[in-house]
Parts: C-alpha cells; sequence; structure tokens
C-alpha cells in the first residue's frame, strides 16, 4: 500500500495562556497501590513470598512451576460495572529480565477475564498502563500479577492504581468540536472572497471541524501547540491534531518524506507537543502510516521506531492528562488486523485511550470499523478507535493518490459503527496527497479548490 500525504497548515493564532478546570479524580478501586500500609490487603500464592521493601512490593518467585498462574500475588473484593471503561496502571520491574501476566478477572470460578496483558519486565521500572472496558459485572473482582512458568526471580511492584475512566474525559469538558479559523480551506476562502468556488468550500468544508497537523513546519512545537488548544478551550471546544514529525516519515517513498532529524530530535519534539497540551482537553492522532510501512525498513529502523512511538504515547499520557490519544493503524486495505495488533502493542498503544485507522484514505466507515474491530480483538479487547471519515463518503476506488470521484464523508462526531468512538474529519478535505491523479500540479499538502469542489461534488 503506498504510503498517504498530509497537510502542512502552519498555526497562525496568537498564545493564549489559559489553563483548563482540572477533570474530577476518578475513584481509586485498588486499596494500599503504594504499600505505604504493608501488604494487606495484598495476598500471594504457593511459590511466592512477599514484603514492603523500600517503600515497594518485593515478590520472590520459586521456579519450577508449569505456568503463570502457579505464583501470583492478587487483590480481591475490586468492584466492576459491566460496559464501563477502566485504567489498570502500575509500576514493576524484576531482578532479571522475565515476562509475566497481569489480569483484571473473576476472583472465584471460572476465573473469567475481562483483562490479560503479558508484561516485559527488565531491571529498570516502568510504568504500564492499561485501559479496558469490562466485560464483569461484579462486586468480587480481582487484580492480579501472575508471576509463574519459568526461572525464579524477584517482582517489584508500585504505584498500582485501577480507575473508572472519566466518563466523558476530554468530551465531557468541552462543548463540540473545534473548528480550525486557519485551516487550509478557511484559509483559501478568507483569502478569496470573490471566487465562485469560496461559498461552496466554506459551507460543505471549511466550516466543518477537522484536524490541525502539527510538523517540522510549525515552528516551536510547544507555543504552536499551546495557542491552537488554547484557542479552543476559550471557545470549549475539542480540538483534534496531528503529531507528524517522525524520522524517516513515508519511508517507502511516497509524497510526504521528512520528520525529525533524530531520534533525539523527535523526542524532544514530541515531548514540547505534549506538554504544550498540557492539561487542556484535545484528541491527537500520532504520527499517521508509522506503523504501516515496516516493509521499507529494516529491523533497526523498526525497533527505533518503536522506542519513539512508545515514547511519544508516555509523554501524552504522562504530560497531557485530559488528551485522548490514539496511534496511527493505517487502514482496512493495508495491515492485516493481527499484525497490525502486534505492531501496535509494540509502540505502546497500552498507554494511550487508542489507535485511528482509515487516516487520508478512502475506505468506507462500516469497512474500516469492521478492521478496528479485529484489530482491537487481535489486542485482547479494551482498546478505542477513531475513524477518518474526511473522504470516504463514496468508499475507496483502490487508489490512494488523489483519486477521482470521491467526495466527502460524515463530519465529525461522537460514536460510530460498531463500537467507534469517534468520526473524525483528519485529513483536510482539499489537501493535495501530491503531483498524482486529478491534480498532477500540486504538491502534497497544498489546498487546491477544485480538489475540494470535487471531493463536494462526487466527481
Amino acid at each position: 500500500m503506498r504510503l498517504l500525504t498530509r497537510s502542512m497548515a502552519v498555526a497562525a493564532s496568537a498564545v493564549i495562556a489559559l489553563s483548563a478546570a482540572p477533570a474530577t479524580a476518578a475513584p481509586q478501586l485498588v486499596v494500599n497501590g503504594t504499600f505505604a500500609a504493608g501488604t494487606a490487603p495484598w495476598w500471594n500464592s504457593a511459590n511466592t513470598s512477599m514484603t514492603v521493601e523500600s517503600g515497594r512490593l518485593r515478590v520472590n518467585v520459586t521456579g519450577g512451576t508449569a505456568n503463570p498462574w502457579d505464583a501470583m500475588v492478587a487483590q480481591n473484593a475490586i468492584p466492576l460495572t459491566q460496559g464501563k471503561s477502566y485504567t489498570l496502571s502500575f509500576d514493576a520491574s524484576a531482578s532479571a529480565p522475565v515476562s509475566a501476566v497481569t489480569t483484571v478477572q473473576l476472583a472465584d470460578a471460572p476465573y473469567t477475564n475481562t483483562l490479560t496483558k503479558a508484561i516485559s519486565l527488565t531491571t529498570t521500572s516502568k510504568r504500564f498502563s492499561f485501559p479496558f472496558t469490562s466485560g464483569l459485572g461484579t462486586p468480587a473482582g480481582q487484580v492480579s500479577f501472575q508471576l509463574g512458568g519459568g526461572a525464579g526471580f524477584s517482582f517489584f511492584l508500585d504505584n498500582v492504581s485501577l480507575t473508572e475512566q472519566g466518563a466523558s474525559g476530554p468530551v465531557g469538558m468541552t462543548n463540540g468540536f473545534y473548528v480550525d479559523p486557519n485551516s487550509n480551506p478557511a484559509t483559501w476562502v478568507r483569502n478569496n472572497p470573490g471566487d465562485s468556488r469560496a461559498a461552496r468550500i466554506q459551507s460543505s468544508i471549511a466550516s466543518k471541524p477537522m484536524a490541525r497537523w502539527v510538523g517540522g513546519w510549525s515552528g516551536d512545537v510547544g507555543a504552536s501547540v499551546l495557542a491552537y488548544v488554547s484557542a479552543a478551550d476559550s471557545a470549549d471546544k475539542l480540538p483534534v491534531l496531528v503529531a507528524y514529525n517522525i524520522p524517516g516519515r513515508d519511508a517507502c517513498g511516497g509524497h510526504s518524506g521528512g520528520g525529525a532529524g533524530s531520534e533525539a530530535e523527535y523526542r524532544a519534539w514530541i515531548s514540547a507537543f505534549a506538554s504544550g497540551i498540557g492539561d487542556r482537553p484535545a484528541v491527537v492522532v500520532i504520527e499517521p502510516d508509522s506503523l504501516g510501512d515496516f516493509a521499507c525498513m529494516d529491523a533497526a529502523a523498526i525497533q527505533a521506531r518503536n522506542r519513539m512511538l512508545t515514547y511519544a504515547t508516555e509523554q501524552f499520557r504522562d504530560r497531557a492528562p485530559n488528551t485522548w490519544a490514539y496511534l496511527d493503524a493505517g487502514n482496512a486495505g493495508w495491515v492485516p488486523a493481527a499484525t497490525m495488533a502486534a505492531r501496535l502493542g509494540d509502540a505502546g498503544v497500552g498507554n494511550i485511550r487508542g489507535f485511528a485507522v482509515n487516516v487520508s484514505n478512502y475506505y468506507p466507515t462500516g469497512q474500516s470499523a469492521t478492521y478496528a474491530s479485529a484489530v482491537n480483538t487481535a489486542l485482547g479487547g479494551g482498546a478505542k478507535w477513531v475513524i477518518d471519515t474526511s473522504r470516504n463518503g463514496k468508499g475507496s476506488n483502490g487508489e490512494w493518490c488523489n483519486p477521482a470521484g470521491r467526495q466527502i464523508g460524515t463530519p465529525a462526531q461522537l460514536g460510530g459503527d460498531g463500537g467507534t468512538e469517534m468520526l473524525l474529519w483528519v485529513k483536510i478535505p482539499g489537501d493535495s496527497d501530491g503531483n498524482c491523479g486529478i491534480a498532477p500540479g500540486t504538491p502534497a499538502g497544498q489546498f487546491s479548490p477544485d480538489i475540494a469542489i470535487r471531493l463536494i461534488d462526487g466527481t
């Protein structure tokens, strides 16, 4: 699948230093998650012993057991409501590199689980965070760490948290989606008031909520993002942004190559991006195409990309608490669902809200939702997803670069087919995919009123 191209709209609004009111803290369902009160009510099974050491739980695990659940530490009496969304988070390490399993499940037979995640532990403490939607309704749930099935080691655990995700998160902090007054279509309309196409482009495209793409062209990324989310915050609207600056972008030779010059440069850039949002409400799609173009990358490049994407998810988790972030997961015609799920897992999707599909592509919403659901199932369930509907009004004809006969799709809304969390205009309708198709003379990211009108008319 040839890679897709992006808008390169530049932030033009002034910095407005505003702060959103902090979200109300969700009730903590785990008792004594910091082990400040000793070990109770945590319990340990056979083949383990536990104690509090230097303010964290230390569990000594006997080797030679057959199964993960043959050596475990857990807490019971966890109340769960079916259909509600939760996040399990904790800091963990081990005396040697090992694998373990964490679950949220029934405390008694048949031990039905609603979250099961394999975790890779090293001697360095790492923060793990797993969002999920409970398939159980019970006052007798259990959070467990299953440590058997391998050699003996010591397991270290701290800051265990299980909270219900805010019923609405950034959606509940705002009143509808933000319309970018400086999007490429809006800027063109403003600069061409006498053009006969301006009114139609304004009413059908420029007046609709769409994403602001942020990349190397955005200048001081922290200031640029701050200006944008602050303007949205002052209007009580939810902004949608796209982080698009991964090194080696568009690796398969598409029209949108570029990105940060090094891994260190990218880390600084994405950290500043997340800090620019701060505690303001936002939606962010992280690095379109970055998990789809592995066929054009060697193993070292893939490992570096996974490191950078994982770091990005950690930055939004830690620096932008009222942001729902979504890793890009390609589209229904590109990477098989199970393969994409594995890539998302390696890239840190467990740290954030979920993933996005169909960014800058044309697959119908129903087909995209079916694909996203399959990806989520392969992930183990619990992730959320959004769909780009900016240009999928007539579906895909198999072409990706300014194809004829396409049409704008459903404008941004909450909810969608098959469990979709949001429908969004991520790609900006009217922005060229490159020097190709119906716009052979229009570079990638440049707005074309001719493309826009054809998307309005479906021609």
